[in-house]
């Protein structure tokens, strides 16, 4: 092998890719645009509750309850209502989130310290906002009963109690944005690398310059080394671009070690490079070449772990997201920012990122022949 035959391939590889002027801000700003609209979009926190209100009793103790949600930052009572069909139709139409009805038998019953019924009617179109919404209400109800207990009972009552003190590690504010935004980096890498791979090899066919490398004395192995290198470079840049963006823009904290955050990068990247090169292998066209990048994509995020969880996934599927790079890598990087783990915890992800990584490559070396067909 001649190294000074892939140097020139690599710098030819450059002036390709950068003479272009519309992929310079598909490198430079592309990966900071989505890190930042991902970044506040992606996320499962609960900060704004909409709730539309029937009160049929009119009392004080149910105007209260109201004011109980009402004094509550996340909840926002945006209509009081009459009739509790009207409030369906709200629900309906998505107008509110939640509906609480209250009815006209509520404080007679309470001043009787019997068993009150208040309806809360979630919308459970998506389940997992909805149960939070619904804990959330549990809690403000709880709040209320409480206090009316305090003043019906005017005793003091001793009693044994759980002193429960909670220590929440990693992420103490439990801000999604810390689970997400290291994920969103990690995507965001092996989107960039994925598309810009399975490019190269098909953008040489397309524009006529194929028949040139192939009279070369290059080797296939050489070739696809020149082709990777610069993706690799730009894929590194790119990962460091992105993860000082969300350090400092988003105040993700970096307890781990950054080179050991680079090296799984490039582990990382022989399977997306690899992947990227064999569908440039069997891809005539760009456009055919960027519709299989999506059969790879779509599976690679789904099966990861990014958003729906492995452990909830039938027990065949976990193990085909073995598969997946892209789930180890998550698991590396989040470990890295948010753990400070190294690699006396994270060696097995370490491993089945490399032995993938270097099963895809191999693989994709393997197909790559000098030749048109």
């Amino acid at each position: 092998m001649r190294w000074l035959r892939v140097r020139e391939l690599v710098r030819k590889e450059f002036i390709q890719v950068f003479r272009d002027k519309r992929n310079r801000p598909i490198l430079v700003l592309s990966p900071l645009i989505q890190l930042v609209l991902f970044g506040y979009v992606v996320t499962t926190d609960v900060r704004d509750i909409r709730v539309g209100a029937v009160d049929h009793s009119k009392t004080p103790e149910s105007r209260r309850l109201l004011e109980s949600f009402d004094a509550n930052p996340t909840f926002r009572i945006l209509y009081r209502l009459e009739d509790p069909k009207a409030l369906d139709r709200l629900i309906l139409r998505q107008k509110v989130d939640l509906g609480i009805w209250i009815p006209p038998d509520f404080q007679a019953k309470v001043r009787k310290q019997k068993t009150a019924a208040v309806q809360v009617i979630a919308d459970g179109s998506m389940s997992n906002m909805a149960a939070v919404r619904i804990a959330y209400t549990s809690n403000v109800v709880d709040g209320y009963n409480t206090r009316l207990l305090q003043e019906h009972i005017k005793r003091k009552i001793q009693y044994g109690e759980i002193d429960l003190r909670v220590r929440t590690w990693y992420n103490p504010n439990l801000d999604s944005q810390f689970y997400y935004v290291p994920g969103i980096v990690a995507f965001l890498v092996m989107l960039l690398s994925l598309l810009l791979t399975s490019m190269a090899i098909v953008r040489e066919k397309e524009s006529g310059t194929m028949e040139q490398l192939i009279v070369t004395p290059l080797r296939p192995f050489e070739m696809i080394l020149g082709k990777t290198i610069p993706f690799i470079l730009i894929a590194q840049a790119q990962m460091i671009m992105v993860a000082l963006f969300a350090l400092f823009w988003f105040n993700i904290p970096m307890k781990g070690s950054a080179p050991l955050l680079m090296a799984a990068t490039c582990i990382f990247l022989l399977s997306t490079l690899g992947i990227g090169l064999f569908i440039s292998t069997v891809s005539r066209t760009q456009q055919q070449a960027m519709m299989t990048n999506f059969f790879f994509i779509v599976p690679f995020f789904m099966l990861s772990g990014f958003v729906f969880p492995i452990a909830n996934m039938p027990l065949g599927v976990q193990w085909l997201t073995h598969l997946d790079p892209l789930r180890h890598f998550l698991v590396i990087i989040r470990g890295i920012f948010l753990k400070g783990t190294g690699i006396a915890v994270l060696w097995p992800q370490f491993l089945e990122l490399a032995v993938l990584g270097g099963v895809v490559f191999a693989g994709a070396v393997l197909r790559f022949q000098k030749r048109l067909d």
